[in-house]
């Protein structure tokens, strides 16, 4: 485990001070940070897939149906 100093605003340092006792507060601001990481991470991740669909063909409800009749009939024989 690794210490960090960072600063936060002094009402949010209130909060925290208030609602959290002294033992717990290194894993509340843990659990807060992980969450928000994760968020992040969706985040870009959404963002990946976002520009991947813009770069890939799309096909409409029609056109997958009519693909896999296509495929089924080339099976058949």
């Amino acid at each position: 485990m690794a210490k960090l100093n960072v600063s936060i605003d002094d009402q949010l340092r209130e909060e925290l001070f208030k609602l959290v006792p002294p033992r717990r507060r290194s894993q509340v601001v843990s659990e807060a940070l992980r969450n928000e990481l994760l968020k992040r991470k969706r985040q870009h991740a959404t963002e990946v897939i976002k520009h991947l669909r813009k770069r890939s063909a799309t096909f409409s409800g029609k056109d997958i149906v009519a693909a896999v009749r296509k495929e089924r009939t080339r099976s058949d024989q």
